[in-house]
């Protein structure tokens, strides 16, 4: 209770009215502020950054949209050419096994007659008999095939002249829907370019300028963080110190309160030894008066014992 007294007084007389619990906790306070501040900051330039990175998103994602729509755009006008070129193909083959149809009807139905002709003929020729007559048939007959080949020939021609002309116009017009998939092609692979130098370029000078803000924010941060160490430092040195001779002043006044201490117990024990010795000499006395005692009643008993 006395040490920790005179360690208060002492306390007060060294620091004043303001104890090191209080100084302590003031410095711990400014510690915290100015921890709280550099991380007010640094939230700053992080969030800053991320709302330019969500900007570069959003751009990024506008460019694609665009670009999606125009392949869209591109895709569907394709599929439509292309559809039509299967109608178109579809429709020929269709007029193509039309008059394919058509020729072999009429090549049946010729059949038909030319089969009637040659039963008739026979039929006359065993009913007449006849030589003269069979042969102007036969001539006839002969003369009828012929002409009906050279129609047939002529039908056949026609059809693959008026093949030829369409397989001209149908490659003429694949050539020209070539030409349009490769301008459109090239117009398309010219736009993405631009647009890819473009943003190329925009991103180069986004990189040169992080860079820079970067660097900066990295500079700052060294030259914070160097005078926050400086003055910690100094303010650690001067803290240790304090602590330092705090501590040396306890050990005195720890060596002091053992030796308090210690003669104390010397005085206590020299007392007990005084006490000690005076209990001694007191039972010294008392076996001395009690021996006394005895002899009397000694005595005494041997007088009664002779007189009786």
């Amino acid at each position: 209770y006395l040490a920790r007294k005179f360690f208060y007084l002492w306390a007060k007389m060294t620091f004043g009215q303001v104890l090191p619990s209080k100084a302590r906790c003031f410095y711990d306070q400014k510690i915290l502020q100015k921890s709280f501040g550099g991380w007010k900051e640094q939230w700053t330039v992080c969030r800053e950054k991320k709302l330019s990175l969500r900007a570069d998103s959003h751009y990024r994602n506008l460019l694609l949209s665009l670009i999606f729509k125009a392949w869209r755009a591109y895709v569907c006008q394709k599929q439509g050419k292309r559809n039509k070129y299967y109608v178109a193909e579809s429709h020929a083959k269709k007029q193509t096994l039309l008059r394919t149809w058509q020729h072999w009807l009429v090549y049946v139905d010729v059949q038909r007659t030319n089969h009637g002709m040659q039963s008739v003929a026979l039929a006359f020729r065993e009913r007449s008999c006849l030589r003269i007559s069979w042969a102007v048939w036969r001539r006839q007959h002969y003369q009828k095939c012929s002409g009906h080949k050279m129609n047939i020939l002529a039908l056949q021609h026609w059809a693959q002249s008026l093949q030829f002309r369409a397989w001209l116009q149908w490659r003429e017009l694949y050539l020209h829907t070539q030409n349009e998939k490769q301008k459109d092609t090239r117009a398309v692979t010219h736009h993405q370019q631009w647009e890819l130098r473009r943003c190329v370029g925009a991103w180069l000078g986004y990189l040169n300028l992080h860079r820079v803000k970067k660097r900066q924010n990295e500079l700052a941060q060294e030259f914070h963080r160097s005078r926050v160490l400086r003055r910690c430092f100094s303010d650690w040195q001067l803290l240790w110190e304090c602590r330092r001779r705090v501590h040396a002043h306890r050990r005195d006044l720890e060596k002091q309160a053992a030796r308090i201490a210690l003669w104390r117990v010397f005085a206590h024990w020299k007392h007990y030894v005084v006490l000690c010795v005076e209990e001694a000499q007191q039972r010294e006395l008392a076996e001395k008066h009690y021996k006394c005692h005895l002899l009397v009643l000694q005595k005494f008993w041997n007088h009664w014992k002779s007189r009786l």
